[in-house]
């Protein structure tokens, strides 16, 4: 299973000169960046808070819907970053201390807005400094370390590339901080932050928001990192990925079980949902059923037509995927959030409506594995315009 959520506030806060207390909450773009000037001075470093309402997945981790092995992913989409180099280091933490306010200034604001979160305040009006235990610090506060050596880690990395665009950082390790030790580590967001080194002091303590890695303090040029915000106009903000397998097998009782498809009926098989429909409402949570049948079935002399004998997909070897139809894009991938299903009906698959976005139409493709680690294992994909639409 895969469950989405969107951004609840983002912003980001740039060091340097008049632009330390400047707010870009309402901005469309989140900036990692360090701008370098020809001596090989740094002029400016940014940074990214965002912050996620963990509300509904609370409730369904409480309620057993989501299970404690759950996997949690931080999407971020390119804005056209700029000069990338070979590789670096994107890491995220915990914000610590008190909570931040979004604010609704933007980068080209003349003047500099200042009503909400920057490098130097973490609340609107200037009048909350970022502070570390009862020290003052600029560009944020956050958790390094751990409690002890059985806690969750409090940070997480993520090496870019010059091709890479999109981001998928996984962020399990700090949202089950949030969850399950909310009393110590409560939700204020993540800050992301360029780093060249991997944290390995597991004392639980703060960090100084003025304590800059060699990535941001050093004269390399990195490029600029953009990824849409929140206030985006586009089908791209951040989102907060939760992936579980929620897959289930039972092909009937030992006296009357469902026929399994034959490493042969796949090399010519015909994929198809039998309950496929053109829209579904953005709140819905539905159960897809798909069945799998020989294109070409032997003719034999039996009561039911051959074409009309539905077998079941290979055990733990069949899955799905969900696509922008417009865009090509992937949102759900293969593997093992999406496996697919079997019950005494057949295949199936659940599908969570609301981590899609409104008034857009998506497409399946289908993913069967036969012979898996064999010598003669087959991957065959179906993708015969399994579309549909969400609506509001």
């Amino acid at each position: 299973m895969h469950f989405f959520i969107f951004g609840d506030k983002d912003a980001t806060i740039y060091s340097g000169g008049t632009t330390s207390s400047r707010n870009t909450g309402a901005d469309e773009i989140l900036e990692i960046n360090k701008s370098v000037a020809q001596n090989g001075s740094v002029q400016n470093v940014s940074r990214v808070l965002i912050q996620f309402d963990y509300t509904d997945i609370s409730a369904s981790v409480q309620s057993g819907k989501i299970p404690s092995t759950a996997k949690y992913y931080l999407n971020l989409y390119d804005a056209s970053s700029e000069e990338l180099s070979r590789t670096q280091n994107l890491f995220a933490y915990m914000v610590s201390g008190s909570e931040w306010t979004e604010g609704d200034g933007k980068l080209d604001d003349d003047p500099v807005t200042t009503n909400g979160v920057s490098y130097q305040y973490r609340n609107q009006d200037e009048t909350t400094p970022w502070v570390t235990g009862s020290v003052l610090t600029d560009g944020g506060s956050w958790f390094t370390g751990s409690l002890h050596s059985s806690q969750y880690e409090v940070s997480s990395s993520v090496t870019l590339t010059k091709a890479t665009r999109d981001v998928r950082l996984d962020v399990t390790d700090l949202v089950n901080n949030h969850i399950y030790s909310s009393s110590v580590y409560p939700n204020r967001g993540f800050i992301l932050k360029r780093q060249s080194i991997t944290p390995t002091d597991r004392t639980f303590k703060f960090n100084s928001g003025s304590d800059s890695t060699n990535d941001e303090s050093d004269s390399t040029r990195l490029g600029n990192l953009k990824f849409f915000s929140t206030e985006t106009h586009t089908i791209y903000p951040p989102k907060l990925e939760v992936m579980w397998d929620d897959s289930s097998w039972n092909t009937g009782s030992a006296s009357s079980p469902l026929t399994k498809l034959s490493s042969t009926d796949l090399e010519r098989l015909k994929v198809y949902f039998k309950n496929l429909k053109e829209e579904y409402k953005e709140d819905s949570v539905v159960k897809f059923r798909v069945a799998g049948r020989e294109l070409y079935p032997t003719t034999t002399f039996a009561t039911t037509p051959a074409e009309l004998d539905v077998k079941v997909l290979p055990s733990a070897s069949a899955f799905y995927s969900v696509r922008d139809a417009d865009t090509e894009e992937v949102i759900i991938p293969f593997g093992t959030g999406s496996k697919i299903s079997c019950d005494t009906s057949g295949n199936y698959f659940n599908l969570m409506m609301n981590g899609l976005q409104a008034e857009r139409n998506y497409r399946f493709c289908i993913k069967v594995i036969s012979g898996s680690n064999t010598t003669d294992e087959q991957i065959n994909f179906y993708d015969d315009d399994y579309e549909f639409r969400v609506v509001r």
